[in-house]
């Protein structure tokens, strides 16, 4: 018997199957050259059927984050390990956003407020309360957390508009150059800094950010 499909819907098309041509294209090509048109085209379909799936090229673009973001899996973790285990969800950001430069825009311009986007928080939120911490307490972390990775992510990926960080090679690079008479303090740490990398920089930040936490939350 065939199968009866609505206006639109193809055999093998799906949300997710548009979601991930949808990555693929933008990976390839950067977000200029995702629309509706020439995503159809990349499926072997017409628009409309994407637009059967997805009713504007916004609820696509929110598909779009929720789908990278699936990638980063969501750690479970108790209060004898809490730190070590936002720490692996961080890393394990930092490397998702990193594999998709041209798509870490997004991730700054749209929240990820999708139902599936909407339980991972949750679950992490659920292991973070696991940990003691109180929902407010679980949900600041978690935006503070995905702001340091999102910063360093976008200057990883050289982003434009992305801030010019004090500390990063470009910027040591520069420090390195100015006179050690008038700016003692300042050559040093360039110097030290020289064969400091991205990746040791991020560290630092999320070892602050997280003992940080830790402190506030033992004082409350």
């Amino acid at each position: 018997m065939a199968v009866s499909r609505g206006r639109g819907q193809h055999a093998g098309l799906s949300r997710q199957a548009i979601l991930r041509a949808a990555v693929r294209l933008a990976d390839r090509e950067g977000l200029a050259a995702l629309s509706m048109r020439r995503l159809g085209a990349e499926l072997g379909v017409e628009a409309m059927a994407v637009y059967h799936y997805f009713p504007n090229k916004g609820a696509l673009l929110d598909g779009i984050v929720e789908e990278v973001a699936a990638e980063v899996p969501v750690p479970q973790f108790d209060s004898s390990d809490w730190r070590e285990g936002l720490r692996a969800y961080a890393r394990a950001l930092l490397d998702t956003l990193a594999a998709h430069p041209n798509l870490i825009p997004l991730a700054f311009s749209r929240p990820a407020t999708t139902p599936r986007n909407l339980h991972a928080m949750e679950a992490l939120l659920g292991s973070l309360r696991t940990a003691g911490f109180e929902p407010r307490q679980a949900l600041d972390m978690v935006y503070a957390l995905n702001g340091l990775v999102l910063v360093h992510a976008a200057l990883r990926a050289g982003v434009r508009g992305a801030p010019a960080p004090h500390g990063e090679p470009g910027q040591t690079s520069r420090l390195s150059e100015l006179p050690a008479e008038t700016y003692p303090l300042l050559a040093e740490a360039a110097k030290a800094s020289a064969t400091r990398g991205p990746t040791a920089r991020f560290e630092f930040a999320l070892d602050a950010l997280l003992t940080g936490v830790a402190a506030c939350r033992n004082a409350s």
